[in-house]
């Protein structure tokens, strides 16, 4: 049933759309123009299924979707929940969705052809948010190991010394998650292995994301690293507990990105933008604090995220129960447009190409530069926000410190960078 509020927003928008063509018609501006654009403005694509996973980083996509914002900007938009992030990759990839959340270093890896993926090249003109992530470790590590992974290693050594290796889960192996959960490890001294296992420590393996908890619920594994909610979700349940959060990893690091095949946003440059456009209304109503509990009550859905609103809300206000008696109010929870959120810079998928090349993903050096600006469209996204007045930070080349005292510096020798690591599983 509709509220009277909302019959009245409709009735509003039907009489400005009326008074708005009578008053172009009487001041003579030709026809086919549509509110401030012409007709030939309007997406050329205008039906557009966006795939999302479960997690609370799909929000920007989805309060587009309904709220309205995706109509506004004439997309008929349609969203689609993933089992799992190779079936999301595969959707995109065949057309069955046409634009993603998805995790930063897929649209790179399918670019490159990596990880046993056909190469498809992708882009990512948008970032959808930074920080908000976790590893989650098992009730049995609980007092013997909070947020430094030297604590572990004697744990990972002991339990490999056995031959029967701890356990850990990621969502997609050059994902975010395996690379939060891969640098974390190897600052502790625990080698994680190369891209096909060789060398590793642990057994490391790939879960997604809303099946993490009742996988460590039935013993499968020792930790776990993987967005929001199902981080808070295995506290609330007592099967586990978040060892660090992604954000005391790499403060306001990047995380979900919005993503196109590249042939796609080729042949449909005014429906990418169009997207971008509804994205960044989206994401300021999201980063206005006052609108988070209405946001954990939208992505809660069982279309979306199907987990309790309130399993979702604390840790969007930065209200960190941690499991093991750490109760932390972060300033760095996950963020959606503040502080230049959204401009896809080209020196995140260089750190990303440094870390492919750790781990051996790579045989050899990639092309650090090429695939960078390939991939991370800077130009659609400043184009889309020049047409809306929106005055973006733009890019930087500053450099990024993580917690273990190593810095990021994009402007010198990304493979002298990659290759100044400890612990490395280099290939090539």
């Amino acid at each position: 049933m509709e509220t009277n509020q909302s019959l009245s927003r409709r009735k509003f928008l039907s009489v400005s759309t009326k008074t708005t063509a009578l008053g172009l018609l009487a001041s003579g501006l030709p026809v086919g123009w549509v509110g401030a654009q012409t007709a030939s403005e309007a997406p050329e694509a205008p039906n557009v299924n966006f795939g999302i996973i479960a997690l609370t980083d799909c929000s920007p996509i989805v309060v587009a979707h309904e709220k309205g914002l995706f109509k506004k900007y004439g997309i008929i938009s349609t969203v689609t929940k993933g089992a799992s992030w190779a079936a999301i990759r595969d959707s995109l990839s065949n057309g069955d969705i046409q634009a993603t959340h998805m995790l930063l270093g897929m649209p790179i890896a399918s670019t490159m052809g990596l990880g046993g993926a056909p190469k498809k090249p992708m882009i990512a003109p948008w970032i959808l948010n930074r920080n908000g992530q976790g590893i989650t470790l098992a009730n049995s590590l609980k007092g013997k190991v909070a947020a430094d992974p030297k604590a572990l290693k004697p744990l990972v050594d002991a339990a490999k010394a056995t031959g029967t290796p701890l356990s850990f889960a990621m969502t997609f192996p050059p994902g975010t998650h395996a690379m939060w959960l891969r640098y974390w490890l190897a600052a502790g001294g625990i080698n994680p292995g190369d891209a096909a296992g060789a060398g590793s420590d642990i057994s490391l393996i790939t879960i997604p994301p809303p099946q993490m908890v009742a996988n460590m619920q039935a013993g499968k594994m020792d930790g776990y690293c993987v967005g929001e909610p199902w981080n808070g979700k295995a506290i609330k349940d007592d099967i586990g507990f978040t060892a660090i959060n992604t954000q005391d990893i790499w403060k306001d690091h990047p995380e979900k990105v919005c993503a196109f095949a590249e042939e796609f946003a080729a042949k449909n440059p005014k429906t990418v933008k169009a997207i971008l456009k509804a994205l960044h209304e989206a994401s300021v109503w999201l980063d206005v604090m006052e609108n988070r509990p209405e946001q954990a009550k939208i992505v809660s859905a069982a279309t979306y995220i199907n987990c309790p609103p309130e399993a979702i809300l604390p840790r969007l206000q930065g209200k960190y129960d941690m499991g093991d008696g750490r109760k932390v109010r972060d300033p760095n929870y996950m963020i959606f447009s503040d502080r230049n959120c959204n401009y896809p810079q080209p020196k995140y998928a260089k750190w990303w190409l440094t870390q492919l090349r750790r781990w051996g993903f790579t045989d050899g050096a990639p092309d650090y530069e090429g695939i960078a600006k390939q991939v991370m469209r800077a130009d659609i996204y400043e184009e889309a926000m020049k047409e809306i007045g929106y005055t973006h930070g733009g890019v930087s080349t500053a450099k990024e410190t993580f917690f273990d005292g190593m810095s990021f510096d994009p402007t010198t020798d990304l493979e002298a960078y990659a290759r100044s690591f400890a612990v490395k599983t280099l290939k090539g």
